[in-house]
């Protein structure tokens, strides 16, 4: 049987790697491929709730995007990103408890980023819930017209979610 390693994008895996040793567990094989595999968990239960939603996958995103998002990072992180009211918005950023070099979880409602955001490179905030996140693997926004409230909801929904669907994976795969 392939280690779980090998099943993700070859760019991520060194990522994955160097992460296994901030995450409390022993720093080797069979660990990093603990961590993929419940990257790879993350990763699918992500793209099945942007399906369920509706939601676009974007490559960019602009700091001045007027819609939402969530992000998923190279570390399996999520982002939920409110959307634009009044040249600000909610973030929040949820580790999930696997690393140990980074907050569990921080938010933020006046947050504003340093620069667009981009598929596999790090969200860098001006002001914010972090400083800086892992590589983005994934945006997906929200495009139906909703007013920012219904938007801001649907979002806190998905990642709530997202949130208690990732600690069940950590609980099984990782804590095993």
């Amino acid at each position: 049987m392939a280690s779980a390693i090998n099943k993700i994008p070859q760019h991520i895996r060194e990522h994955i790697r160097r992460i296994t040793a901030t995450s409390g567990l022993p720093d080797n094989d069979d660990s990093v491929d603990r961590i993929a595999e419940a990257w790879i968990e993350k990763r699918e239960a992500f793209e099945t709730k942007l399906a369920e939603l509706h939601m676009e996958e974007w490559d960019e995103y602009a700091r001045d995007e007027e819609h939402g998002a969530l992000i998923m990072t190279y570390s399996g992180s999520l982002l939920t990103v409110g959307p634009l009211v009044d040249e600000t918005r909610n973030a929040d950023y949820l580790s999930i408890g696997l690393r140990q070099d980074v907050p569990p979880s921080a938010s933020d409602s006046d947050s504003r980023f340093a620069e667009d955001i981009r598929i596999d490179a790090p969200v860098v905030f001006e002001s914010g819930p972090v400083h800086k996140t892992s590589p983005v693997f994934k945006i997906a926004v929200l495009t139906e017209q909703l007013d920012p409230e219904e938007e801001q909801e649907q979002l806190h929904e998905a990642t709530l979610v997202l949130s208690r669907a990732f600690v069940e994976v950590n609980k099984t795969i990782v804590a095993e």
